[in-house]
């Protein structure tokens, strides 16, 4: 008699069903994809333009995506929701690939912490949507947007636009509205971003450099404390901007006065 440990396993029938974690993997067509992730599929076009999202397989000419696709736009969702550029976005599936980052651990860490501080997000847009957004303004004012990156053209047909940043054009449209020109108003936006951008990093430092000591015994009370940031630091920089708006423009005011002179004249001269 045979030792039945020794014995050899005993095939499945013909007829079983297959086990699960052999069923082949269901293959999308960007529509289809579109669909079940959610998103418009000239948005998936553009993801797979910034590298964010793997090419399709090809069957003959057809493109086909599988649920790594749909997982990672699900992913990229996730990102976004908590205030994550495209740009940072691609960084970290950068640093997750070359196994730099854990990223189910990351996406864990201070969870109250990852929310966005702010609503505006990037948004892509047909012709018609962008003529809405710029109300039918002035000829040329799209090329000037598009030069100065407020507006960004993506090489499609239909042809579509990046905003990426909704209320920066906004912005700068009512800027438009009162005179001040598209290319004005970007290099300012750019300097006050630039000159903010390093006031956070130290107001995050000083905050984290100071955590256990002046405030936040306990890492919960930590977390707590720094969730509370947003309103009041928004509210500070905005105390503060416009205070110190008000007197820069008091001392260069003089000076201002004195070059409109000038232009004055040599028009009136001319």
């Amino acid at each position: 008699m045979s030792d039945p440990a020794s014995d050899p396993p005993t095939p499945p029938p013909a007829d079983a069903p297959a086990d699960e974690g052999d069923q082949p993997q269901r293959r999308y067509s960007l529509e289809e994809l579109a669909q079940e992730a959610g998103v418009p599929a000239r948005t998936i076009r553009h993801y797979r333009s910034e590298k964010l999202l793997p090419p399709p397989d090809r069957e003959g000419r057809a493109a086909r995506y599988d649920e790594q696709h749909l997982e990672r736009l699900r992913l990229i969702a996730r990102l976004q929701d908590r205030g994550l550029s495209l740009k940072a976005i691609r960084d970290v599936l950068r640093r997750v690939e070359k196994g730099k980052l854990d990223l189910d651990e990351w996406l864990g860490i201070g969870e109250q912490l990852q929310r966005p501080w702010s609503s505006d997000r990037p948004e892509l847009l047909d012709e018609d949507g962008l003529a809405d957004r710029l109300q039918r303004q002035r000829p040329g004012l799209l090329a000037d947007l598009l030069a100065h990156d407020i507006v960004q053209a993506n090489d499609t047909l239909p042809p579509t636009y990046l905003v990426p940043s909704p209320g920066m054009l906004d912005v700068v449209l009512r800027l438009e509205a009162g005179g001040i020109d598209v290319a004005t108003s970007a290099a300012a936006l750019t300097r006050v971003e630039r000159h903010l951008r390093r006031a956070a990093e130290g107001l995050v430092e000083q905050v984290v450099d100071r955590a256990g000591q002046g405030f936040g015994q306990e890492p919960d009370q930590v977390t707590e404390a720094l969730a509370a940031l947003p309103e009041p630091s928004l509210d500070a920089v905005s105390l503060m901007f416009g205070r110190e708006m008000e007197r820069a423009l008091r001392d260069r005011s003089e000076e201002l006065g004195t070059a409109l002179g000038k232009r004055r004249s040599q028009r009136d001269g001319s």
